[in-house]
């Protein structure tokens, strides 16, 4: 019995996150929060959710399973995100009119694939040549 109230609370909580992630997808102003919402909200949630089955089912090659799953989402989607928006970024995706700070204007350089620190922009360290 406690099993099933405990995998119930995971289960509503998951799915709760992913709500808010489908919320935050149609809600926010453009690819880049849009991203954000998506990826933070829904690795929680289904973290959660898979969470939710392995304490349902209480099996040991069900938790083990279920451990993966949540391991390779928890390593996969930020990497991915990170990715899809470098990638939506150097090919000029509009950003949002109210973003205030964008770090990489200026200091991605387009033909050489390289990207200078803010301490090399500044003249206190050297880039390695």
């Amino acid at each position: 019995m406690p099993s099933n109230l405990a995998s119930t609370a995971l289960m509503l909580i998951g799915t709760a996150f992913l709500l808010l992630a489908a919320v935050g997808v149609t809600r926010m102003p453009d690819l880049f929060t849009r991203m954000q919402a998506a990826t933070k909200a829904s690795t929680l949630g289904v973290g959660c959710v898979i969470l939710s089955v392995a304490v349902h089912f209480g099996d040991l090659g069900v938790m083990a399973r279920a451990a993966a799953v949540i391991v390779f989402v928890l390593l996969t989607a930020p990497v991915a995100a990170h990715m899809i928006a470098r990638a939506a970024y150097l090919i000029g995706v509009p950003q949002w009119d109210g973003t205030i700070v964008d770090e990489l204007r200026g200091r991605y350089d387009l033909s050489a694939n390289i990207l200078h620190s803010r301490a090399a922009q500044d003249g206190v360290l050297e880039r390695d040549g």
